[in-house]
């Protein structure tokens, strides 16, 4: 799968799948780097094709379940699976202590703009799947 990946210069331009946050989104080396008003996360970039190939697998639509780092992730969510042993990095995609969590808010919308999901936009309880 060929992922166009853009630098801090040209960062891709996304809303929280509520549609009531704004950030942007860059590659770096091996990293996707989210920027949220003053707050850098950042997730391993293999995250986009391991998403997406995990979301086939799942066949049909899968919870986002968005949880800070220090919260439980609802089981069988998109954010439980990117904190998983189970996951092909076999733990945590996002990458700074402390903030590594919301893969299930920051990650999906991305996956929709490069056009390899479908997102649902509703207030609370959003759930993506494989195209």
């Amino acid at each position: 799968m060929e992922i166009e990946h853009r630098d801090k210069s040209n960062p891709w331009e996304l809303k929280t799948p509520p549609g009531t946050g704004e950030y942007t989104m860059h590659v770096e080396g091996d990293l996707l780097v989210c920027q949220v008003g003053s707050t850098k996360l950042t997730y391993l970039v293999r995250c986009i094709e391991d998403s997406v190939a995990w979301l086939r697998e799942q066949g049909d639509w899968v919870e986002l379940g968005s949880a800070d780092e220090q919260k439980e992730a609802k089981p069988g969510t998109f954010e439980a699976w990117g904190r998983s042993e189970e996951n092909p990095v076999g733990g945590w995609y996002g990458q700074r202590k402390g903030y590594r969590g919301r893969f299930g808010m920051y990650v999906p919308p991305l996956l929709e703009a490069l056009g390899l999901v479908e997102l649902e936009h509703n207030p609370r309880n959003n759930r993506v799947r494989a195209k």
